[in-house]
């Protein structure tokens, strides 16, 4: 049997009705060479039976314990894969028609060049429009992008990146024990094997939240990029990198330290910014007396509670 040119990973855990909209919009690709491979997280009977009714040859469900960590069943379905490009698709999100077409066209236009992504519009739940005053501008930043990721500059969603599958088989895959940014973290290995090539084009409907959660999203995000900016603080190439990783760690942890405060948890922040403080106040020249704002705040949340 010949492998096909591109192989769709897809993890969900129930959200039925988003998933078949995702579903039917890698089925109504232009481009028709392909597998989906489903890696399905422990789902509730409605979703698997919506699954076992996929009758297209093309599609595959890898039937998984539930762990509540997409990166696993990421990394289950890549293992599984066989074609000679990866295109990432999220169960609640979904693509426009000529994604797959236009992504190829671009890498094989682009032959130095291993991966891309691709612009996207953002949606709420509903459906409806994200308001576009709502969000900063999106730049297709092309070629090596290791420190537009570093500093954020470089915004890509997951739903619009298409890799090779030896180059993200080389970089080791999603890092499973990262809960967190780990699809940034991907990103971030990535640009440091191959340039990228981009698409301006909005081929992909990401959808967002309604922040019911939002500050204990933002919360556990910010000690995501905190642990990720440790990591990369020791393990990047070069040491201007480096240099940029420390500074957004020490950057970050003062973000952290405001959140725990905001959300009544004073002494968390306190902690956060005492654990940091060593390796923060030599990166960033500012942390001291910005950190020290935030210890006024904490120390007033706490009296506060008394």
């Amino acid at each position: 049997m010949d492998s096909p040119t591109v192989s769709i990973i897809l993890p969900t855990y129930n959200r039925t009705d988003y998933l078949r909209e995702a579903v039917a919009s890698a089925i109504g690709q232009t481009f028709d060479d392909w597998e989906m491979i489903v890696a399905d997280d422990g789902s509730s009977e409605d979703t698997r039976a919506y699954l076992r009714s996929l009758h297209d040859p093309r599609i595959t469900v890898l039937w998984l314990p539930h762990t509540g960590v997409p990166s696993i069943g990421r990394n289950a379905a890549i293992g599984k894969a066989r074609g000679r490009y990866l295109a990432f698709l999220d169960s609640d999100d979904r693509w426009r028609p000529t994604k797959l077409a236009r992504q190829l066209d671009a890498l094989r236009g682009s032959p130095d060049c291993r991966w891309s992504y691709t612009a996207a519009d953002v949606i709420r739940p509903d459906g409806h429009p994200f308001p576009r005053d709502d969000l900063a501008p999106w730049v297709a930043h092309a070629g090596d992008i290791t420190e537009r990721l570093l500093t954020i500059e470089a915004a890509i969603a997951i739903d619009t990146v298409m890799a090779d599958r030896h180059l993200v088989l080389d970089v080791g895959g999603f890092d499973e024990g990262q809960r967190f940014g780990e699809d940034y973290d991907l990103y971030v290995r990535l640009a440091l094997r191959s340039p990228v090539v981009t698409v301006d084009e909005s081929l992909a409907v990401i959808r967002v939240g309604d922040g019911a959660n939002y500050s204990a999203n933002r919360t556990l995000a910010y000690e995501g990029w905190v642990q990720l900016y440790a990591r990369y603080a020791d393990t990047l190439p070069t040491r201007r990198l480096r240099a940029v990783a420390r500074r957004r760690r020490a950057e970050s942890l003062l973000v952290l330290a405001r959140l725990h405060t905001g959300s009544g948890q004073p002494k968390l922040a306190l902690r956060t910014l005492w654990h940091g403080m060593p390796g923060a106040m030599l990166a960033f020249l500012p942390w001291s007396w910005r950190a020290g704002k935030e210890v006024v705040r904490a120390g007033r949340v706490a009296l506060g509670q008394r």
